[in-house]
């Protein structure tokens, strides 16, 4: 990893030809290389970024190897500002494909693409057998975008019933950052068994929600003290929310 990172900071228009005909005539292992250079190569605009895109998805055209297919469509995720709708149905036709490595990537692919076609392919993922993928995709319909649609709101509602906390907390934020009242009972049972490093995201929800009636179960909260060591950066965590429920006039 550090050599490709090292290779995308040189920038040149020969290192970018060498890595073509690594994904041209290379095995397997040295396509991933060459795609993995290329996909950030330069920023702001990313150099050669159309032909690249060209090349990506003239390979996810043909290309049968699962992790060549994963490559691809994490380099796109790094070049997809601009996708067209005819990209994006190649992408989307990789919803039911049997790798989890493949729909993962998608997954991450299609975050901040707000059109419908994406939209509705995220949902379909965040119902995905493999936690990951529900994951991602939950993260990506609730935090990734700013749209705010019935169908958004009712995916995010089915994944607060995940049997997995991480998936039900990228609902519950979701919900939150929509200001989605109804989501404020489920929140408080989230925290009232929350683990440590997951602390932050539900301070962050209830930041969003700005809803009154956790000033008193934060109060309680900051007195915690099981682990000495770990309390302090809770207790510092939790002020801060206190501080910015109290401060703010216009809560729930």
């Amino acid at each position: 990893m550090n050599y490709i990172s090292e290779l995308r900071k040189r920038k040149t228009k020969e290192i970018y030809k060498r890595c073509l005909l690594l994904i041209e005539k290379g095995s397997d292992k040295e396509k991933i290389i060459g795609i993995d250079v290329i996909s950030q190569f330069g920023f702001n605009p990313r150099l050669f970024q159309k032909r690249t895109l060209k090349i990506y998805f003239d390979l996810l055209k043909t290309e049968t190897n699962k992790r060549v297919i994963e490559s691809t469509l994490f380099g796109i995720s790094w070049n997809n500002e601009n996708i067209t709708n005819q990209q994006l149905d190649i992408l989307c036709s990789f919803v039911t494909h049997k790798s989890a490595y493949v729909r993962y990537s998608l997954t991450y692919t299609l975050c901040k693409i707000e059109k419908d076609k994406a939209i509705d392919t995220l949902i379909k993922l965040s119902t995905d057998r493999d936690v990951d993928i529900r994951d991602y995709a939950t993260f990506g319909l609730g935090s990734q975008n700013e749209l705010d649609t019935s169908k958004i709101r009712t995916a995010l509602w089915d994944r607060v019933k995940d049997k997995d906390q991480g998936v039900r907390l990228e609902a519950i934020s979701g919900l939150a950052q929509r200001k989605d009242k109804n989501i404020s009972e489920i929140l408080k049972k989230e925290f009232s068994s929350i683990p440590y490093h997951n602390l932050s995201h539900v301070l962050e929800c209830i930041e969003h929600l700005n809803d009154k009636s956790f000033i008193p179960i934060l109060e309680n909260k900051k007195y915690e003290n099981k682990d000495q060591s770990i309390s302090e950066i809770k207790k510092k965590w939790v002020l801060a929310t206190l501080g910015k429920l109290k401060s703010n006039k216009n809560n729930i």
